[in-house]
């Protein structure tokens, strides 16, 4: 959860906990809105909780620079960059000046600059 909804979140639960049960419970509430104000303070609080333990999204910035050459032979993979595997990760990705990959042999994989495979 990214910081700006997890504030959100929070500032939201707040607000639930305090407003409707607040104004019911200063006018002289019946049982219904007294079972009511307590429900929802019960709502605003676990999604209070909720939000102070999410974890920050997965956020990771990749960047692959003047890498040298790399060869792969016989089915072996070579990389010369990134690799996001199944495009994995919400950051960005970037290489810049990366040396040449080479792939000789059978179920060889040469990736030069960012693979998501």
């Amino acid at each position: 959860m990214s910081q700006g909804r997890k504030i959100t979140v929070i500032v939201l639960a707040v607000a639930g906990v305090v407003s409707t049960p607040l104004v019911w419970l200063l006018d002289g509430p019946d049982a219904g809105q007294l079972a009511g104000a307590c429900v929802q303070a019960a709502a605003g609080i676990a999604a209070l909780v909720w939000a102070l333990f999410q974890h920050p999204g997965n956020r990771a910035d990749d960047t692959a620079v003047r890498t040298g050459p790399a060869r792969a032979d016989d089915g072996g993979t070579a990389l010369t960059g990134v690799r996001r595997p199944q495009g994995r990760g919400s950051g960005s990705a970037q290489a810049e000046r990366i040396g040449g990959a080479t792939a000789t042999g059978d179920g060889s994989n040469a990736v030069s600059g960012i693979d998501y495979t």
